[in-house]
């Protein structure tokens, strides 16, 4: 019986303890934004448009430039859109000093880039695109058999929206658009165009109307009077 006993008074504290969950010490974790369920949810697949717009491969793209709310000091009015194609940012400003904040690409030579300020004239879903004849001239062989123009769809380079940028009344030619190449979000790659990663377009698109001021900034990122 003393034997007994003593088994089950060393027992007895291995099956409380079974009886009991244990936790590790509750740390603040910071998931990386390829794992980051709020960043799969932004950029999840979109299957509800006339052509699917597929999920991002967020290891592909520097966690810099996923969309993001900041604080962002301008005098310009909430509702205006700030692109600076120094740092590869586009802002939506808000109030209270804030301004959500999407990464884009921007043209690969500075003559290519617009600057100043004009307004969003005219939006598009599932755009055509035609190249400019300059686009054509300095690129016969890449955008010579585009000459005619190419209907929206998956493998349009303005991707899913185009926003229209024109100045005192005129196309500047420019737009702020999609991509089907996400991958280079960040990077200086465009013919001038501000492209975007297709669900931040579409986002973007879904909360500017036509009449929208858009200011790109210069080189060094000093606002345009």
């Amino acid at each position: 019986m003393l034997l007994d006993r003593r088994l089950f008074l060393i027992a007895s504290p291995l099956a409380l303890a079974g009886c009991v969950t244990t936790r590790e010490p509750m740390t603040s974790r910071v998931l990386p934004p390829a794992m980051d369920p709020h960043y799969l949810r932004m950029y999840a697949a979109i299957n509800d448009e006339p052509f699917p717009v597929p999920a991002v491969d967020l290891t592909e793209i520097d966690p810099r430039f996923l969309r993001q709310e900041v604080a962002f000091s301008t005098r310009y009015q909430p509702g205006t859109i700030v692109v600076d194609p120094n740092e590869r940012f586009a802002y939506l400003v808000m109030a209270n000093g804030r301004a959500l904040r999407y990464g884009v690409g921007v043209g690969r030579q500075e003559g290519f880039n617009f600057r100043g300020e004009g307004i969003i004239a005219r939006k598009a879903a599932w755009p055509g695109w035609t190249p400019t004849p300059d686009m054509i001239a300095r690129e016969p062989e890449r955008y010579g058999p585009y000459a005619g123009g190419l209907p929206g769809g998956p493998t349009n380079p303005l991707g899913p929206r185009a926003l229209y940028l024109y100045k005192n009344g005129r196309d500047t030619y420019y737009r702020l658009h999609g991509t089907t190449e996400p991958w280079t979000i960040g990077t200086q790659v465009s013919s001038g165009c501000i492209r975007f990663i297709n669900q931040d377009i579409i986002d973007l698109y879904r909360r500017v109307p036509t009449g929208t001021r858009v200011v790109v900034l210069p080189a060094g990122g000093v606002p345009v009077s």
